[in-house]
């Protein structure tokens, strides 16, 4: 049996319902941005994501956010490492302090291409893919050594996640690529961001992890993201009730009244969607993305987190 060495871990392994957050740190060098996030979520989050250069935008680091986040705000974090902008010495480097400086939980991401983000000319690396990179944590983890045998002087104590999409199509492409980083040693799972239930549901099915799986969902402050998302995002699906709900809750000039519309909009939409999925599958939890809206998660979460199945 696999030593537990983290709180959102522990969770799953007890099988209860868990709901994580994100948290996107800026290009910047001020922390004040991330700590308030964090103490908004900490009460209604296991965990929370830090995500690392998203959308290939060069950000303050993932790692250092995450120290920051536990020691100054005492959330959990779940920290993104992107194979996209290092090669396996600093991957390597980077677990190693990972671990001594406390974090618990990392996600493995392959990440967006360097072209589409805010330095173009940066060369991508990908000296490992997401699955290499997964094998390389459980030989830290669980021989104490590195990818090239070399051994570690201490323990790495670490959790790897991957992702899924159940957006993809064909989905068995998918579905295959999830199940190879299963076999190399993930230990859960969070989705990309999903708003058709039976996408999800098909995902799940068709997957039938061995893993906890936690599907991902967005929250829309505002109609015109949620059709950014259908119109320019490729494969995600976002019903146009769900949109046309968020443009009869905007007010102009009302910003007070136009959030709580939205706000209840978004309760409803979610509450329905996270309900299906807890009635109908063995989804381990939900995944809450967030743009500067981590207020609606507290919304979400405290009314459906009964802490089981």
């Amino acid at each position: 049996m696999k030593r537990v060495y983290s709180g959102f871990m522990k969770a799953l392994s007890e099988g209860k319902f868990v709901f994580t957050g994100e948290i996107e740190p800026k290009k910047t060098t001020k922390l004040d941005g991330i700590i308030w996030a964090a103490n908004v979520l900490k009460s209604h989050v296991v965990a929370c994501n830090v995500t690392d250069n998203p959308r290939a935008r060069a950000y303050l680091s993932s790692l250092v956010a995450s120290y920051v986040i536990q020691k100054e705000a005492g959330l959990e974090t779940i920290c993104h490492m992107t194979v996209r902008d290092r090669n396996r010495l600093a991957l390597i480097s980077d677990l190693l302090g990972a671990s001594a400086l406390g974090i618990r939980n990392v996600l493995v991401i392959s990440g967006d291409h360097t072209t589409g983000g805010d330095n173009p000319g940066a060369m991508p690396v990908y000296d490992l893919d997401s699955t290499q990179f997964v094998q390389m944590v459980r030989g830290m983890v669980d021989n104490g050594i590195d990818l090239n045998g070399n051994p570690i002087d201490g323990e790495v104590r670490l959790h790897v996640g991957v992702v899924g999409n159940p957006n993809a199509d064909p989905l068995e492409v998918e579905i295959c690529k999830v199940e190879r980083k299963i076999n190399a040693g993930a230990e859960f799972i969070q989705t990309q961001i999903v708003f058709d239930v039976e996408r999800a549901k098909r995902f799940l099915k068709d997957l039938n992890s061995s893993i906890p799986v936690l599907v991902g969902i967005f929250p829309c402050k505002s109609h015109r993201i949620a059709e950014f998302i259908a119109n320019k995002i490729p494969g995600i699906s976002v019903p146009k009730d769900y949109i046309e709900g968020l443009r009869r809750a905007e007010y102009p000039g009302n910003v007070s009244e136009s959030r709580n519309k939205i706000d209840m909009v978004n309760v409803e939409y979610f509450s329905n969607f996270i309900k299906e999925l807890k009635k109908t599958t063995k989804a381990a939890g939900i995944h809450i993305m967030t743009m500067g809206y981590e207020s609606i998660v507290g919304k979400i979460a405290d009314g459906l987190l009964d802490g089981t199945r």
